[in-house]
């Protein structure tokens, strides 16, 4: 099936993903792009943590793009693609663009389509309005073949790729002898078709003469003018009409802005760029891509019809728990395997909430409804998923439905089921190289419940010595992430697997006391020993809800 790459939905899990999540995402997207004619994107709202990475390399599969923000882009909306013009066209040929185009600015970019500046209607109103300085054309260095297509005119000596780059531009206004008292060297002289002012003008050493009225300009004349390096510009315009026109000759270089542009990135976010034209009255802005290569133009009117970014959720439906900028994005399904959460939307999704231990079973499921068949290498990371959500079958959120699906996705992924658990869980336990804040980061989300908001981070392990490791670098880092997120609570899970056991630490006001309504449990050094409890959603959760609610 062909997809269409310009709408794109993108399918992300929470933050501070777990295998679950990450794996949900590119499984559903695959089976998306394969029933869909829309192009889904597996995308991560955070850094993936060992098991994670050690799964999707055991399995060949790329890591998602990270997205931490799904507000819209301008990359996401429409914009003018009006073409860049090179800074040595002319004021005139600029103008004539503008009303072709209809537009009051035009972005004028390099060779290699980088953006040099802008020319606006302004700036070409300055120059023939503005300008009184006869030398004006040579400071410009405006080329000669310019200066031929703003007057309709033809070179007919000299060499046409040549600048004027000195003198001024003068009028004849009186006989040939009197040219001593108004012609100076490199002068531009404006004159008709007599002979010997031609001759004189040149004589007096003019770099172009500028022949009006559509007058012939004998070979005589011609030849000189090429012994001694003069241009002969001829023209059909009259003298008045060359000298109001021949300002706009000019290469919009000269009279271009070129320092502090405001542009923007196609990777900006429009409520970004909405701000700064707010507090700016220019007409259009320029739009580069991340190289700084110009695209296009935007104005305001362009963010009238902002489309905001599509999204698929997967293992989340806290609003705490999603990717920022949610608010501000399309959700259009949500597949999950949680409590109902705090997520609101603004209009009706596709909701699929089951009890069962993992949304990778859910994700399997649906390739069955939809008799797709499932890649090999996709079976491999969804039973890699499922094995980490139910820890490898012991949490109580597993079910039958789940360990049947993992059996079958192993058999299809020809793996074994133990000794992939054995390495994933290795990978995942690997705790003497990481910071505090990476390990507590590995798998942590906040919740809200009465008057709390708290943060649950869990930690899973094989061997007692890893999970003292964990416990002894994250006794005081618990109190850190207490300040700096701003929660009431904050504790973690550190759950030996093979035990079936959790230490639970905590940090906050009646963090113990809430511990203590909630569970029969022993204190011990770092926390409290919960026996049996593994399982953060089904056990954890709302046994401390129960007891904040008390």
């Amino acid at each position: 099936m062909g997809l269409n790459q310009e709408k794109k939905v993108w399918i992300i899990g929470h933050k501070n993903p777990d295998t679950d999540s990450i794996c949900a995402a590119i499984a559903y997207a695959e089976l998306k792009n394969q029933t869909s004619s829309i192009c889904h994107e597996a995308k991560r709202a955070g850094n993936l943590n060992e098991e994670t990475k050690y799964v999707l390399n055991f399995f060949h599969i790329e890591e998602p793009e990270l997205a931490t923000d799904v507000r819209a882009q301008i990359k996401d909306i429409s914009f003018r693609q009006t073409a860049g013009v090179s800074e040595h066209i002319s004021l005139k040929l600029a103008w004539e663009l503008m009303n072709m185009e209809n537009v009051v600015t035009l972005p004028v970019i390099g060779a290699e389509n980088q953006l040099r500046g802008l020319i606006v209607t302004r700036d070409i109103a300055t120059s023939y309005m503005d300008v009184y300085d006869t030398r004006i054309l040579a400071t410009a260095k405006t080329p000669y073949k310019n200066i031929a297509e703003a007057l309709k005119g033809s070179i007919l000596a000299g060499n046409e790729h040549a600048h004027f780059t000195k003198g001024r531009v003068v009028v004849e206004t009186s006989s040939p002898d009197k040219m001593d008292d108004y012609i100076e060297d490199d002068d531009l002289v404006i004159l008709g078709g007599h002979s010997e002012s031609q001759i004189s003008a040149i004589e007096h050493n003019a770099s172009c003469l500028v022949v009006c009225s559509g007058f012939a300009v004998s070979k005589e004349v011609i030849q000189l003018a090429n012994k001694r390096d003069c241009m002969i510009i001829g023209t059909p315009y009259d003298m008045f009409t060359v000298a109001r026109l021949i300002n706009q000759s000019m290469p919009i270089k000269h009279f271009m802005t070129k320092n502090n542009l405001i542009r923007f990135d196609l990777e900006d976010y429009v409520d970004d760029v909405r701000e700064v034209m707010s507090k700016v009255r220019h007409r259009d802005f320029p739009i580069v891509d991340e190289e700084g290569n110009y695209v296009g133009m935007i104005s305001r009117r362009y963010l009238f019809n902002t489309q905001k970014k599509q999204i698929i959720l997967v293992d989340h439906n806290e609003e705490t728990q999603a990717v920022d900028g949610i608010n501000g994005a399309e959700i259009l399904e949500i597949i999950d395997h949680h409590r109902l959460g705090s997520l609101e939307t603004m209009s009706p999704v596709f909701f699929r909430n089951q009890p069962l231990g993992c949304t990778s079973t859910i994700i399997y499921q649906i390739y069955h409804e939809k008799n797709v068949e499932i890649p090999k290498r996709i079976a491999g990371i969804l039973c890699a998923a499922i094995i980490s959500d139910t820890l490898m079958f012991r949490s109580p959120t597993c079910t039958a439905v789940d360990k049947a699906a993992a059996e079958e996705l192993a058999i299809i992924a020809g793996i074994d089921i133990e000794i992939l658990a054995k390495n994933m869980f290795q990978a995942g336990s690997d705790f003497n190289r990481k910071t505090p804040e990476e390990i507590f980061s590995q798998d942590f989300k906040t919740f809200t419940a009465n008057q709390y908001e708290f943060g649950v981070a869990q930690l899973s392990a094989m061997s007692k010595e890893e999970l003292e490791t964990v416990q002894e670098k994250l006794k005081d880092y618990i109190d850190t992430v207490l300040k700096e997120r701003k929660l009431d609570l904050v504790f973690v899970m550190v759950t030996d697997i093979l035990e079936e056991s959790t230490i639970l630490m905590s940090a906050g006001e009646d963090a113990e006391g809430i511990i203590s309504r909630a569970f029969s449990a022993k204190r011990e050094e770092h926390g409290f020993l919960l026996k049996g409890v593994v399982s953060r959603k089904k056990q954890l959760i709302p046994a401390l809800i129960a007891a904040m609610q008390e």
